[in-house]
């Protein structure tokens, strides 16, 4: 079984004293390639050197979360723009619009996320998206872009059941993350993600947050980690009423087209 994690924040610290070994599981659970995704001016260069330094293995993204965009400058903006020169950068962003926290005023958010948009249109280079509680505002900032885009992601999809199909609508991708695994938050999930094409789904850890809360035993560190991918995808497959094996090559096929990975 061939995994493909699409979106792991191997860059975040908790993972500097053994980033190797957390590599070396998620070969052993069959990951076998993941996106680092870059997410801050800070990290996204980070994503790139983690990828270059894993060449075949790990990829990165370049953007900025809407958590921090109020450092969404016009020199962040060259930065990015630089960044996603290279090969082993194969998506736009963590980029998009999050009003559940509001961590960057709302037309900051705006702003970042427009300008993510139009490097991913002059770029070509699809994009990994996030939205939270923003959804009509999102949906219309993309539509500003219609027929100027490439693939786009809607990265761990948390939302409800007029979101997903508006999505789908639009011939966008979807990311299930351990959301899937929580029952405080995530049952809806259960019977929606059997409505996601296979060409559409695609899977993620999120890494080190989400951790599947169906993990037995659960880890005492609570640090979610790109091994738990074989999880989610037992788990969505038995939503999905399908093998596992066929979701897993499923997911595969889906996320090396839309990145364009090599086999």
């Amino acid at each position: 079984m061939q995994l493909i994690d699409i979106g792991a924040n191997l860059t975040h610290d908790s993972f500097d004293h053994d980033r190797d070994a957390v590599l070396a599981r998620a070969r052993e659970a069959g990951v076998t390639q993941l996106v680092v995704t870059g997410a801050s001016r800070e990290h996204s260069p980070k994503a790139l050197q983690l990828a270059q330094a894993h060449p075949g293995q790990l990829f990165a993204t370049a953007g900025v979360h809407p958590h921090h965009a109020s450092e969404y400058t016009a020199e962040c903006d060259a930065e990015m723009r630089a960044l996603l020169g290279h090969a082993e950068v194969v998506a736009v962003g963590e980029c998009g619009l999050d009003y559940f926290r509001d961590f960057s005023p709302r037309p900051a958010q705006r702003r970042a996320f427009e300008m993510q948009l139009q490097t991913a249109a002059d770029i070509g280079k699809p994009l990994f998206l996030h939205q939270r509680d923003a959804h009509e505002d999102f949906i219309a900032m993309m539509k500003n872009f219609d027929g100027k885009l490439g693939p786009a992601v809607v990265h761990c999809f948390t939302g409800s059941r007029e979101e997903l199909f508006a999505y789908l609508d639009q011939d966008w991708h979807i990311g299930i993350t351990g959301w899937l695994c929580d029952e405080r938050r995530g049952l809806h999930l259960r019977e929606l993600v059997r409505h996601i094409p296979a060409n559409r789904l695609m899977i993620e850890t999120d890494a080190p947050y989400l951790l599947p809360r169906t993990v037995k035993p659960q880890p005492s560190h609570r640090r979610n980690e790109p091994m738990y991918l074989a999880h989610i995808v037992e788990e969505l497959a038995r939503d999905r009423a399908q093998d596992v094996a066929d979701v897993a090559a499923q997911t595969t096929t889906t996320a090396r087209a839309f990145f364009r990975l090599p086999e």
